[in-house]
């Protein structure tokens, strides 16, 4: 099969693949060691997602699997199995979770040559917003309730995964820099971890932007860290991660960026993902505000999981902070891995802007109306 293919890029426009998009032959002798799959027929869809490589896949015993391709430098199997053995737990605790399958050899992240691959089963659902780029809105005005339920679901059912903090990799979200007591040092100790972002920073004034920015909003959060519990969260809840049947969720997909945090901090990130049209502020202002998503989110989260007296207090100052682990993930990719010096600024302008925004007038406007509504 041969495939003229692009991917998001991190506007609003579609670029040329980083990663070589899979192939047939490629995919069928990967999937020649997977009891369940025996091979490929057909490879017939290929992600626009552009972090890695992935595609759907007819086995040749029947049925469908998704298949992902990730380069050594950005996961290896040890990485992908801090993903999968959450997934294990959350599918036994009856979460709406795909499954991973493991080959012959029982390797659910098997390595070939400079790549590692992971092999899931497809979601029961309709992926609606499959080729929904970030940041997109919801397009039914019930979805945002949905996914809300979906996502206290998933923390109920995370209880009790006790695994410790993701080791260093690029692309993990999380909450780590603003749930220290002192940020300027845990942005130091993230660094220090990852050389890309340490070349970075050094060449910007980052403490001076991080106290007067981000500050700000951690004074008011600080209080109320030590009550916010930790768990394990997903922390890319959008809704292209999302399966639909009869307008609920029907399957929470895509786990890549999971990590130790705070229930609290998921919701903020998926009200953070879907309430706001970030790639489309400068040309839509206060349309691409999308206040109802934000309470229609709450709202459902509610109905299976409340939120504590701490979370609601934590909330509003959490959305202006809840994307800095991921924009300084971001950083390690594309300055450690990809090069591109495009990209990483972008990623440093997303660390710096989306909490600007919250500081200004429009921002600061939305932030006071969940605290009403909180």
């Amino acid at each position: 099969m041969t495939v003229s293919h692009v991917v998001h890029g991190l506007g609003t426009e579609t670029v040329a693949p980083h990663w070589p998009p899979l192939t047939l032959a490629e995919t069928d002798a990967v999937l020649r060691r997977y009891p369940e799959a025996g091979g490929v027929r057909d490879l017939f869809w290929l992600s626009p997602r552009p972090l890695s490589a992935a595609g759907l896949v007819e086995t040749a015993r029947g049925g469908q699997l998704f298949v992902k391709r990730h380069h050594r430098s950005v996961r290896s199997a040890a990485g992908l199995l801090e993903e999968h053995r959450f997934l294990a737990h959350l599918g036994a605790n009856g979460a709406a979770v795909v499954r991973v399958l493991a080959d012959e050899a029982g390797r659910t992240a098997p390595a070939v040559g400079e790549w590692v691959y992971e092999v899931h089963t497809v979601g029961d659902g309709d992926d609606l917003y499959r080729d929904a780029i970030s940041w997109s809105p919801f397009t039914e005005p019930g979805h945002a309730r949905e996914a809300g339920r979906a996502l206290a679901a998933l923390h109920e059912a995370a209880r009790g995964y006790d695994a410790p903090r993701r080791a260093p990799q690029p692309l993990v979200a999380g909450f780590s820099l603003f749930a220290a007591g002192d940020p300027i040092a845990a942005f130091e100790h993230y660094a220090a971890q990852r050389p890309a972002v340490a070349a970075e920073l050094a060449a910007r004034p980052w403490r001076e932007v991080v106290e007067r920015r981000h500050l700000p909003f951690h004074r008011r959060l600080r209080p109320h860290l030590a009550s916010l519990g930790a768990l394990w969260t997903h922390n890319d809840l959008h809704a292209s991660n999302l399966l639909w049947r009869d307008g609920r969720v029907s399957a929470v997909l895509d786990f890549g960026l999971c990590d130790r945090a705070f229930p609290v901090h998921d919701l903020a990130t998926a009200i953070e993902r879907n309430a706001v049209e970030w790639l489309e502020l400068g040309a839509k202002g206060a349309a691409a505000v999308h206040l109802d998503a934000a309470l229609g989110l709450i709202e459902g989260y509610q109905e299976i999981r409340k939120l504590t007296e701490a979370e609601r207090a934590a909330l509003p100052d959490l959305l202006a902070l809840c994307h800095a682990d991921f924009a300084l993930s971001e950083i390690d990719y594309f300055r450690g891995v990809t090069g591109s010096a495009r990209n990483t600024e972008l990623a440093y302008r997303y660390l710096v802007d989306h909490t600007a925004w919250f500081a200004g007038p429009q921002g600061a406007a939305f932030l006071d109306r969940l605290r009403a509504a909180l």
